[in-house]
């Protein structure tokens, strides 16, 4: 058998190593150790013969570990043996795995997706994405014996849309955790799954998707590597797909539109650039767009003719993808906004429903959170003259007002509270929806409008004393009020709002009818105590209220 598995290492190519290389290892050992005993048993003097005892229980012993390697010798070559013969996946316990019995299970999986016949590959590929889904242990164990590269291998196999699909679901089990992205992430397995996700059949490109997801969520450098292989232009175009056919205004001839709809042909341009990503010692990856390209338009037809479910399923992971890449990066966000994403964005929430919807407003949030971060990001894409950011800020007050549901109106909430610098202060429309769901029953809602609000009217924003009066206008001062009897949260940040408006508008008659003053006074010691800029705060607006209140102007 010894014989028979070095013939077989010898000729076959891409061999799968690992079950090879445990197993002869403990057959290895088990041979030292009968041996070590023979020359126990050599005729020497009397004194050695009874220094050196040799009883029956350790031939017994040997001969139970002889018989475990006799056993896994032959599973392992009958292993081989399957795959080499196209035959059934071999599925028994060899001795080897009788304390990890998982591993009988992925061997075979694993050699069979590297060296199998393709009809076997997928149905392997399926068995490792089925022992994935069950625990994080069996994922470990398919990644530590080398179970990602042939799954690489395979999702490559264009010429089947049944292993792409098998091999991204397995790769989408295996990564919900850091370390196991990451090793996706050493295989180069990012330029190729941008891509397959480039050009694949719409059911391929859905899973492909969630696995871009997937990996950019749990690991930022997957993230950063992502964005690097302009994977956001296709998800973009994707998502993008039939969004204006019906507008009414692709017909204006605006070019922000107009541009959204080039963007296939911009993507089939640019994939024929050659990847420059820093895995640069393997030669494959610097050419895996040149692969394919000029199949860059082979499935618009299929696209076209795909059923409603399939391109809606497929925009939904897009729209996901999106967001796990924008989420926490300013670059990832920039270069959305650079694809004309946001028109795009802007359309499919007021047009959508459900998870697709949801997933946009995310992308948004996170777009939003990183212009806040970063000025340049915010002056370049929110213009207040920008068709694109006017056309998000409409749908997100519209979400706001006409939507009465948590899940979508708090990412709405979180994202106008983002761009708080950059409505002048005409732009009035925005204050009073958020003002409205002061009084929203649910107190997550409300909660995120108080803070959306403060950012409104805080000294950092430079139209903090009109946003201020605006909000007094707008009636905000009775809900804020009660409030203030909320949770521990609801009461700091409506603290904050409160002492900004007495600060900034202290000598508004709203502020003296609702005892403003009265509650500052009597504000929980508990909460400001906590945050000794908070205890400032107050101090300062009591000072302005009781100026205003004695009929005292304070000097500026």
């Amino acid at each position: 058998m010894l014989r028979s598995a070095v013939r077989l290492a010898t000729s076959t190519p891409s061999l799968y190593e690992r079950p090879i290389r445990r197993v002869v290892s403990d057959v290895s050992k088990n041979l030292d150790r009968a041996l070590t005993l023979v020359r126990k048993c050599k005729r020497r003097s009397v004194l050695h013969r009874v220094v050196s005892i040799t009883s029956a229980t350790d031939f017994r012993k040997l001969f139970n570990l002889l018989d475990a390697s006799v056993g896994d010798m032959r599973w392992l070559l009958s292993i081989f043996d399957s795959v080499g013969n196209n035959g059934d996946i071999v599925l028994s316990l060899p001795p080897i795995a009788s304390n990890d019995p998982i591993l009988s299970w992925v061997w075979p999986f694993v050699a069979t997706v590297q060296m199998g016949q393709l009809p076997d590959r997928i149905e392997a590929a399926n068995g490792l994405a089925s022992l994935a889904q069950d625990n994080d242990r069996n994922k470990k164990i398919i990644v530590e014996e080398g179970g990602v590269p042939p799954l690489l291998k395979l999702l490559k196999e264009s010429a089947s849309t049944d292993a792409q699909i098998a091999a991204a679901t397995a790769l989408f089990n295996l990564s919900n955790d850091q370390d196991r992205v990451r090793m996706i992430v050493d295989e180069v397995g990012v330029p190729l799954i941008v891509q397959v996700l480039g050009d694949s059949p719409m059911r391929v490109q859905i899973r492909v998707a969630n696995l871009v997801s997937r990996m950019a969520e749990y690991d930022s450098i997957a993230q950063e590597d992502f964005a690097r292989e302009n994977v956001i232009r296709p998800l973009v175009s994707m998502l993008s797909f039939e969004t204006f056919v019906d507008d009414s205004k692709l017909q204006s001839g605006k070019p922000s539109i107009h541009s959204l709809v080039q963007i296939n042909k911009e993507m089939e341009r640019d994939s024929i650039l050659p990847s420059n990503h820093h895995h640069r010692r393997y030669s494959s990856s610097s050419s895996l767009h040149l692969e394919g390209s000029s199949r860059g338009g082979n499935h618009r037809k299929e696209r076209e003719a795909e059923k409603p479910e399939v391109k809606l399923g497929l925009k939904t992971s897009c729209a996901e993808a999106l967001w796990m890449l924008a989420r926490g990066s300013v670059l990832n966000s920039r270069r959305i906004t650079e694809t004309k994403g946001l028109l795009c964005l802007a359309k499919l929430i007021e047009k959508e429903r459900g998870e697709l919807q949801v997933n946009c407003l995310m992308t948004i949030m996170e777009i939003t959170a990183a212009a806040e971060s970063n000025a340049d990001l915010r002056r370049a894409t929110f213009k207040t003259n920008s068709p694109a950011a006017k056309a998000v800020v409409d749908q997100l007050l519209r979400v706001i007002k006409e939507v009465d549901s948590p899940s979508l109106q708090i990412p709405a909430i979180k994202s106008i509270g983002s761009l708080a610098r950059t409505f002048p202060a005409r732009e009035t429309r925005v204050i009073g929806p958020l003002v409205t769901q002061l009084s929203h029953r649910n107190q997550e809602v409300a909660t995120e409008a108080v803070v959306s609000l403060c950012k409104f009217a805080c000294p950092d924003n430079f139209l903090c004393i009109e946003h201020s009066k605006a909000i007094i206008e707008f009636n905000g001062v009775q809900p804020l009020m009660k409030l203030l009897r909320g949770n521990e949260r609801m009461q700091l940040h409506g603290l904050f709002l409160l002492c900004y408006l007495a600060t900034h508008a202290g000598n508004s008659e709203a502020l003296e009818q609702a005892r403003v003053l009265n509650a500052l006074d009597g504000a929980d010691r508990s909460v400001t105590g906590q945050h000794p800029e908070l205890r400032e705060l107050v101090s300062k607006a009591i000072y302005h209220l009781n100026l205003y209140h004695a009929g005292i102007h304070p000097q500026r």
